[in-house]
């Protein structure tokens, strides 16, 4: 069975869920794990896609 990548529409759809919680006062590696990814694919998307 093929893993499921993300498309870039859906990786900014979650980079923005981590930004509006983190706005509602929640911990950025909680954020993170909320989107059930790993801290290292958030900061490799956010350095690629964080400009979108």
């Amino acid at each position: 069975m093929a893993i499921k990548r993300p498309k870039p529409e859906e990786i900014v759809v979650k980079l923005r869920q981590v930004e509006v919680l983190e706005g509602q006062g929640m911990p950025r590696i909680d954020a993170i794990r909320q989107i059930s990814v790993t801290e290292q694919t958030y900061y490799r998307w956010r350095k690629k896609y964080g400009g979108m």
